[in-house]
């Protein structure tokens, strides 16, 4: 009897080896192109010239790495990288709590309108156009702060720590005012140690956000030296498809083989890039990775 109960059907059989096949073609199509940048990232430029490497380096080197760290614009970017994603970050996860906490509060005058107006605000937006004059307004354009003070709050991510305050029980809040706490004290002390899962879930998608970001460089950002690593990759390969279309317009077989040449070396730097821009994420991920599995079903379950 216990196993007719646990007997699986055939149906159910090639029902969960279609989801398998899906899901390992899915991986593959991920995993696969990134062994493929970085064999081409560690493999040495003239050895890439022959092409043929796919999954693995023919001939290892660092010079890639070497050349990228040498100019002393990617070092720069780097660094407005690294502020700009962990300034951000930080901010835009305590200031969005905050406006969270304040909301999910059913007492406070005036939540619905609130909660309207900034849900509104998902649906509609200004445009491009005015969002610079408003920028410029603030002389934020052509500033590092263009980067951190304009993404401080997202109506998705108030949504989303709203609902997982919600979930919380209002006898912690109240036990904490008998005992003299007020509403900073327990928004510091209570709500924020309670919500290590859904603060994990706002910071990753913060990070990735500000770390990938190249449009804000490129549009709202003049000087050089204040453009991020994204910003500096994205006009990398802009150059080099310029490069490339400009020599495909001319005639002669030098030109062609000047073409291969320079392009592939070109595409062994842009490849070095690429890894140096993924790797902060791919090493950070894994230690939120339990608090992000909790986080993302939330609001899923209701009791």
């Amino acid at each position: 009897m216990g196993n007719e109960f646990y007997k699986i059907t055939t149906g159910e059989k090639i029902t969960r080896i279609v989801i398998y096949v899906t899901i390992i073609l899915l991986c593959l199509s991920i995993i696969l192109p990134l062994l493929n940048i970085f064999a081409l990232s560690f493999n040495s430029g003239k050895d890439a010239e022959r092409g043929g490497i796919y999954f693995w380096p023919r001939m290892w080197s660092i010079e890639n790495y070497k050349e990228v760290f040498t100019s002393s614009n990617i070092l720069n970017a780097f660094g407005i990288s690294m502020f700009r994603t962990i300034a951000g970050t930080v901010a835009s996860v305590f200031l969005t709590a905050m406006a969270a906490y304040a909301l999910k509060s059913r007492t406070m005058p005036g939540v619905r309108f609130f909660t309207m107006l900034i849900f509104f605000t998902m649906l509609f937006s200004g445009g491009i156009i005015p969002y610079y004059m408003l920028l410029k307004d603030l002389q934020l354009t052509n500033t590092i702060w263009v980067y951190v003070v304009p993404g401080l709050y997202s109506a998705w991510n108030i949504i989303i720590m709203r609902t997982f305050f919600q979930e919380i029980s209002p006898s912690l809040e109240e036990s904490a005012r008998i005992d003299g706490y007020n509403d900073l004290s327990i928004f510091m002390r209570i709500i924020l140690p309670l919500s290590k899962p859904v603060v994990a879930v706002i910071a990753l998608f913060n990070a990735v956000a500000h770390w990938n970001d190249w449009f804000t460089g490129a549009f709202y950002v003049r000087e050089s030296k204040l453009r991020p690593l994204s910003t500096l990759l994205q006009e990398m390969l802009t150059r080099a498809d310029a490069l490339r279309n400009s020599l495909e317009q001319a005639a002669g077989t030098q030109q062609y083989d000047m073409l291969d040449k320079i392009q592939v070396t070109g595409n062994s730097l842009k490849m070095a890039t690429i890894i140096i821009v993924v790797a902060p994420i791919i090493l950070i991920y894994p230690f939120i990775q339990k608090y992000f599995a909790k986080g993302v079903m939330i609001g899923s379950i209701k009791e």
